[in-house]
C-alpha cells in the first residue's frame, strides 16, 4: 500500500477553489490542474467553448 501525503485526507473543503469564468460554478482544485492552476479559468470544455474562444476553422 502506498503512503499518502499528509496534506490531503479526503476532505475537499481544505483544497483551493475558484469560480468558473463562464458559468460561475465553483471549481475545486484537481491533481490534473496542479501545474497550471493559476491559468485554469473554466470548469469544463463546454464552458470554454461557450465563452467564445478561438474559432476552429
Amino acid at each position: 500500500m502506498k503512503a499518502r501525503r499528509e496534506g490531503f485526507r479526503g476532505n475537499k473543503s481544505t483544497l483551493p477553489g475558484k469560480p468558473c469564468a463562464t458559468c460561475g460554478r465553483w471549481m475545486s482544485w484537481r491533481r490534473a490542474w496542479a501545474r497550471n492552476w493559476e491559468q485554469v479559468r473554466h470548469c469544463s470544455d463546454a464552458c470554454r467553448h461557450r465563452r467564445g474562444g478561438p474559432s476552429r476553422a
